[in-house]
């Protein structure tokens, strides 16, 4: 009976703290239907994007009155900064790369363009809760091409030995096609689903941990209430391998069920992540039209309409803190100047294990606050990509958007752990994992951008330390040993490729592979990571999801982007959501959904009539 009555009671603490944030302070109007405009016509004129994308750091480019002043461009903090913008607030983003977008950046070399982070995206269905929020923050500008309903391929075996499972998108269509190739496991497959729709439906329960206060998340945690209230909970905090066995004995099975690797082995990452990971695309995978660079291209506007700025090569040096131990600003280096900019409200996109140890004075580091929360999480694996140049269009080469992730072994758990394990001296024929993607047969625009011409990308995860010894070189400037380790890597995940693609293997025009390093450069990553603090089963226990939430132990200071909210586009730009929401003290989901509803709603009657 008790836990009935704590379970009533905690909803209508719930309910209670929502209205709260309904009725009380300011209520800014930040999404509008009035805002979208018609797509215009891609623009491809270099100039006009270099003066959107390259705008370089200067002080009389900086706003006067600023109400927050943003640390990288990454989808976290330009989401972020678009929103506070929308809600009528002066931002400025600085971005120590000379181009903005973090990982959604592009770049070209010897006539080929590629993309470093937004292989392919889901969820972007009309009037899916994603595609309302991208509208609001492009107003209307981001457009999408829709992939193949085949939109990945699982290879599985040693090459030229391999088996070969398909996924397909479509809300009975993933099933069905699994059903199809894995006879007799059509009840594990069912129950697969299942819990895949459930973790869909009830993540946002997950977020309302990063926006309740911490004393009902820990009275929801030592009562035990906090799995009473959904099941979700459970699916969180159970590793995936242990979750699967449950489910089904077939390792390719298994396997299919975690393919989408970002660093992590099934046994040590949370089924929930995994789970949504597949959930993504099962309405349908998208590319952006006219590249990835289109998101920050589209962005950026809105942040300028309100008067505010995003500025490249802005290398921030310190948070400035006020005599009361506040967030006030940051400085920027310029040469050897250190240039002050003031902001009641400082935001940063750049992790948060840069914004604790980097960014900050070291007393203020030592503090236990910060020091139990990066004592939470730890650095995820770094990534190996190779960019590879192909004469010819997707016709003549061959070649699909469909995605290809291949691995050696069905046994993830082990294949992950020994890889992890090797010595920079070993890991030269034995990659054990590869993931191959054609950017141009995704765009529906290359061909017209770069006629002739198709490129693909091929990554696989790497560990940091393999690359240690050069920490601190200079780009380009780091010797024959390190490009002999990156073109043997680079060559190995090549020569695996063209197994799968023998027709490309007389197409290769040019070839670059980027290391850990490459991202600690560009991206400013500490140790490498695309994907931010390592998403470990430890990061989705309820406590810590709690904590690393926007609002950080010093105030004025937030987190937004991957480490606020999870990896990828989409867990960015819930991270700029959450952030935003934080810094207005409104709970911008609430409104979102609002639209969502509205939009949703005139789309029936509209088919209705």
């Amino acid at each position: 009976m008790w836990w009935w009555l704590l379970g009533v009671f905690s909803m209508v603490l719930l309910a209670a703290i929502v209205v709260f944030f309904l009725t009380t302070g300011q209520r800014h109007k930040v999404f509008s239907e009035k805002c979208l405009r018609p797509p215009g016509p891609l623009v491809n004129d270099s100039k006009i994007r270099d003066d959107r994308l390259k705008r370089g750091f200067r002080v009389d480019r900086i706003p006067l009155e600023l109400d927050a002043v943003v640390i990288g461009s990454g989808v976290g903090g330009l989401t972020a900064a678009a929103l506070l913008s929308k809600a009528g607030k002066r931002v400025l983003v600085l971005e120590q790369h000379d181009l903005a977008g973090g990982c959604t950046h592009t770049f070209q070399n010897k006539g080929f363009e590629f993309d470093v982070g937004i292989h392919y995206l889901g969820q972007l269905h009309e009037n899916s809760l994603l595609k309302v929020a991208l509208d609001q923050i492009t107003e209307g500008q981001l457009q999408f091409t829709r992939l193949e309903q085949h939109f990945d391929t699982l290879v599985l075996g040693q090459p030229g030995q391999h088996r070969e499972y398909h996924i397909h998108a479509g809300k009975t269509e993933m099933a069905d096609s699994l059903k199809k190739q894995f006879p007799g496991e059509e009840e594990a497959i069912d129950e697969f689903m299942r819990l895949m729709k459930l973790a869909s439906r009830r993540t946002p329960l997950i977020a309302i941990l990063k926006i309740i206060p911490y004393w009902l998340v820990n009275f929801l945690i030592w009562t035990g209430l906090i799995h009473r209230i959904s099941s979700v909970f459970r699916l969180a905090t159970t590793n995936h391998s242990e979750m699967m066995s449950r489910i089904t004995q077939n390792k390719d099975l298994q396997t299919l069920s975690a393919y989408l690797f970002y660093g992590v082995p099934p046994k040590e990452s949370s089924f929930l992540i995994n789970a949504l990971l597949l959930h993504h695309y099962k309405r349908g995978a998208y590319y952006p039209r006219g590249g990835a660079s289109e998101f920050a291209f589209h962005i950026i506007p809105v942040i300028q309409q309100a008067g505010g700025a995003v500025l490249v090569r802005a290398p921030v040096h310190r948070v400035l803190l006020d005599a009361e131990g506040k967030a006030c600003g940051v400085t920027v280096l310029k040469g050897q100047e250190e240039i002050e900019i003031h902001a009641p409200a400082v935001i940063s996109n750049a992790g948060i294990f840069n914004t604790f140890q980097k960014f900050l004075p070291q007393h203020i580091q030592n503090k236990s606050e910060i020091q139990s929360l990066l004592g939470m999480v730890r650095h995820g694996m770094g990534s190996f990509l190779v960019f590879v140049g192909l004469d010819g269009t997707k016709e003549e080469l061959g070649i699909v958007s469909t995605n290809f992730w291949m691995y050696k072994d069905n046994d993830l758990d082990s294949l992950m752990e020994r890889y992890a394990s090797l010595s920079r001296e070993e890991v030269l024929g034995n990659i054990p994992m590869m993931f191959i993607t054609f950017p141009s047969a995704k765009d529906s625009t290359a061909n017209i951008r770069h006629p002739g011409k198709s490129c693909m990308t091929l990554l696989t995860m790497a560990r940091y330390e393999w690359f240690e010894e050069w920490e601190g070189t200079k780009l380009g400037k780091r010797g024959q040993d390190y490009l002999d380790l990156k073109n043997s890597m680079a060559k190995e995940l090549l020569d695996w490729a063209l197994i799968i693609f023998p027709q490309l293997q007389d197409k290769v025009v040019m070839m670059d592979a980027a290391t850990p390093l490459t991202n600690v450069h560009y991206l400013g990553a500490p140790r490498g990571e695309m994907y931010g603090a390592e998403h470990n089963l430890e990061r989705f226990m309820p406590e810590t999801v709690a904590r690393t939430r926007p609002q950080t132990p010093v105030s004025g200071l937030y987190l937004t982007g991957q480490d606020v909210f999870c990896n990828g586009m989409a867990g960015a730009l819930h991270g700029g959501l959450l952030c935003a929401s934080a810094v207005l003290n409104q709970i911008l989901y609430i409104d979102l959904l609002a639209l969502k509803t509205r939009l949703k709603n005139k789309q029936v009657k509209h088919k209705l009539s």
